[in-house]
């Protein structure tokens, strides 16, 4: 093309004109934004999701109650007294001399309330070998953490002085703390470490400190603008700290990879011996529109979490899509702007033997810089289209077979974290000692008047039929507050730590007890709420929102192609392979983390699930970020067709042209995701590993093997549309700049070449 005409149509392209003419006045716009983002938000505040609107159903009603009657339910927390090796049992002089000494030790600190004797509560284990001390935390619960020191020491100092026994605390104050010690820093190290693993790798890249620089740069300020958005927004639909930090992790990963495209392709023009002003031209109207294109349809799959009416999710979705949105504008804005400004400069802070810059020009005179290794990889896909498809997708469909058999669970205290914490075997240890568990079933109960005869009855009928029932073995406990007209009913279940068991027993409690007993009386509510019981209700209402969100995500996604690239049979193939790579992401998860295969390499061992949220959170965030490398591949190789070249040689063209900057991108998301890989908590290694090996499977055997052996199987019919469809709006303005100059419409019956 040289430097001839370049009219362009489009958005990208407009924008990208407009910012490169106006360079001090879209940086500063730019900058004012990130401010005036960051200030509302502060002076704002964030607001976040409450207790009562994490879940809906019966755990929602009950965090309702407590928060309309302005009950604060105090951190509880409780000491086993065991004896070891089968020696004292409780009735023993020494082993009540032991109770006495952590009953006064505890509340000689001064930081707790209520607290009882297991000889009063009967909190004897069946074989009179353990015995716990309850208590409950002073002050806010959810600063219990930061409290309870005193209380531990206390209690270790009263274990010195009884070698004959195992004594021990645990409870939310106590837990808290210890995850904190633990872990607190934990995932803060992963969130600062992304930067300069990222960071690290663009050098390589681009082999110049600036050009590395811009990327993480826009990434870091569309984060900082986001943060202080979510702060405002937050007064609408309320915001997590995972919200936060999943907003983070996307954020940086398509800041990035939205920033790697346009500085890939204007580079790549200016080193094709075009001046400065049109290579601009040129990434604005091809890049530019790919980074457009790709950005819509991650925000509308990340839209999908809203859909399921958990509060989690509808936060971590709205916080994404918002971050999505502000990279994408400032790639087609802000980023035009900084490269004019910079000129050549952006090439500035050369690192030795990594800068390309011999090897670029020697490829001047309009020839792209090509990876050899795909080179030869597109040689053999596209001379053998038939067994390379094969072989890719009978390899994928292999590795995503395991995902037949997921099963997906909340995970229990010793999946989490392993026998990497001593307050894990004191969990296992209470849970064997007392069938119940340390996390009892609670009954909230509101009536209009808690202490009338016909309630007290209900109350101790429901106690009864509690353990008739075969739900719990007791002891069940009741704590009335006689001002509020409330009382909480704390009921051990059959089962513990086995959510299955303990499932059916809260099942028997809201079923058949509960109906039997406090449902006869008139005026009185009983929610039943707890850690199995949230767990039931979550499971519950996300089983519900998989089909609604799964057919949105799809529905949009493929309606999005379509329009982009007016082609039916590009809309039906970029989602298959979609989902491909995502079956492959749930195979590998289950392979490692439920079957145990090559666990060990990530710790995971004897975790034997996949944690419930995951499934659908990975859906959603994959779906999206697989588009990225999708739009950026199909759009260079319609490009190329658009250029006048063969199908076939406009697959080779564009999937070796956008391998270098497509492997960059996969590289750097790959390793920010195995990071959090790395973390100690197993929910997280699950989301790591996840995450990093689809994107790993996505930007290699999708699109550098199947999808071009899937193209050029199709041939001319890559670019399909039926003549009914002839009506839908064309989204496909911001083309090459060749293509508008020198392209020309040609429509047969199922082809349309666009000008």
């Amino acid at each position: 093309m040289g430097n001839g005409d370049t009219r362009v149509r489009g958005i990208a392209a407009r924008a990208g004109g407009w910012s490169a003419r106006h360079r001090w006045a879209a940086v500063g716009i730019w900058v004012l934004f990130v401010v005036l983002a960051m200030g509302l938000g502060s002076a704002a505040g964030r607001v976040d999701v409450k207790d009562s609107d994490q879940l809906k159903g019966e755990t929602h009603t009950a965090a309702r109650i407590i928060e309309d009657a302005g009950i604060e339910e105090p951190a509880s927390e409780t000491v086993l007294i065991q004896a070891k090796d089968g020696g004292l049992k409780a009735t023993d002089a020494e082993f009540r001399s032991a109770v006495t000494a952590v009953v006064k030790a505890v509340e000689d600190t001064g930081k707790v309330t209520d607290v009882t004797s297991p000889y009063d509560t009967q909190t004897i284990s069946k074989d009179g070998r353990s015995a716990l001390v309850q208590f409950d935390m002073r002050g806010e619960s959810d600063t219990a953490g930061e409290r309870v020191e005193p209380v531990l020491k206390a209690v270790e100092d009263v274990q010195k002085d009884h070698e004959s026994l195992r004594i021990e605390e645990i409870g939310s104050a106590s837990m808290m703390k210890t995850f904190d010690d633990a872990f607190g820093d934990d995932f803060q190290k992963a969130e600062y470490s992304a930067v300069p693993v990222a960071l690290g790798i663009l050098l390589i890249a681009f082999g110049a400190l600036v050009a590395a620089l811009l990327p993480v740069l826009l990434s870091i300020t569309a984060i900082m603008a986001t943060m202080g958005l979510m702060g405002v927004v937050s007064h609408v639909m309320p915001m997590t700290d995972a919200a936060s930090s999943v907003m983070l992790l996307v954020g940086l990963a398509v800041g990035v990879d939205y920033c790697l495209f346009y500085l890939r392709r204007e580079r790549e023009e200016r080193q094709a011996g075009r001046d400065a002003q049109t290579a601009l031209r040129v990434a604005a109207a091809t890049s530019g529109r790919a980074i457009i294109v790709s950005g819509v349809t991650v925000c509308v799959a990340m839209a999908g979490m809203l859909f399921t009416g958990l509060a989690e999710f509808e936060a971590m979705g709205l916080a994404s899509l918002m971050v999505v949105a502000v990279a994408m504008v400032g790639s087609v804005t802000v980023l035009p702007a900084l490269l004019s400004l910079l000129g050549e400069r952006v090439e500035k802070g050369k690192i030795p033997f990594l800068h390309p810059e011999s090897k670029l020009r020697r490829n001047r005179g309009g020839a792209n810089r090509e990876s050899r290794f795909w080179t030869a990889v597109l040689k053999g896909v596209l001379a053998r289209p038939v067994i390379s498809v094969l072989v890719a997708a009978g390899a994928l469909l292999a590795i995503a077979a395991p995902a037949v058999g997921m099963k997906t669970q909340n995970l229990t205290l010793d999946q989490e974290f392993g026998d990497s914490l001593p307050i894990v075997q004191t969990y296992n240890r209470i849970n064997e000692a007392f069938p119940g568990g340390s996390e009892p079933a609670e009954v909230v109960v509101r009536a209009n008047d808690i202490n009338a005869p016909e309630v007290k009855s209900a109350l101790a009928d429901f106690r009864e039929r509690a353990i008739s029932s075969g739900a719990s073995r007791g002891p069940v406990d009741i704590k009335l507050h006689d001002e509020q007209n409330i009382a909480f009913v704390y009921v051990p279940l059959v089962g513990g730590s086995d959510l299955d068991k303990a499932g059916a027993s809260l099942d028997k409690l809201r079923d058949e007890v509960r109906p039997a007993t406090l449902g006869k009386v008139d005026g009185v509510e009983a929610p039943i709420t707890g850690q199995v019981a949230g767990s039931k209700d979550f499971n519950d209402q996300l089983a519900g929102a998989v089909i609604p969100v799964f057919a949105f995500v799809v529905v949009f996604a493929f309606g999005l192609m379509l329009l982009s690239f007016r082609s039916l049979t590009v809309a039906i193939t970029s989602i298959v392979l979609n989902l491909l790579s995502v079956g492959a992401a749930y195979g590998i998860l289950v392979a490692v983390f439920q079957h145990g295969w090559g666990a060990s390499l990530v710790g995971a061992e004897g975790v034997g699930a996949i944690i419930t949220w995951l499934p659908l959170f990975l859906f959603v965030i994959l779906f999206g970020l697989s588009m990225d490398y999708h739009v950026f591949v199909v759009s260079r190789i319609r490009e190329a067709r658009l250029r006048g070249r063969t199908t076939k040689d406009a697959i080779q063209h564009g999937v070796v042209t956008t391998a270098g900057v497509v492997t960059s991108a996969a590289v750097i998301m790959v390793a920010v995701f195995a990071i959090f890989g790395t973390l100690s908590m197993q929910s997280m290694k699950q989301m790591g590993v996840g995450l990093a090996a689809a994107v790993l499977i996505d930007a290699t055997i999708i699109r550098g093997v199947l999808l071009p052996a899937v193209m050029a199987l199709l041939g001319e019919r890559n670019w399909y549309l039926p003549k009914w469809l002839n009506r839908l709006p064309d989204l496909t303005h911001d083309e090459a700049p060749e293509a508008v100059t020198r392209g020309t419409a040609r429509e047969d019956e199922g082809e349309r070449v666009p000008v």
